[in-house]
């Protein structure tokens, strides 16, 4: 989360959670905004990969029929 979008409840309790952790507000910021960058790609890659395999619909299965020689 970037800091300056933080209010002061939010800021409190990431620094909460980051002495839990055992470190500096700013590592755990850093290392929270890294993780959840590699969940999205995460997210990404998994999405292209079905958009990949996803059988063609209906119209698209018409119009290859369509264009199929008798």
């Amino acid at each position: 989360m970037d800091q300056r979008k933080m209010t002061e409840a939010q800021r409190a309790y990431e620094a909460k959670r980051a002495a839990k952790a055992g470190m500096s507000l700013e590592r755990w910021l850093a290392n929270k905004e890294k993780d959840a960058a590699t969940e999205r790609a995460q997210a990404e890659k998994t999405a292209k990969a079905e958009a990949a395999t996803k059988k063609p619909g209906f119209f698209a299965r018409i119009l290859e029929k369509a264009q199929k020689p008798l």
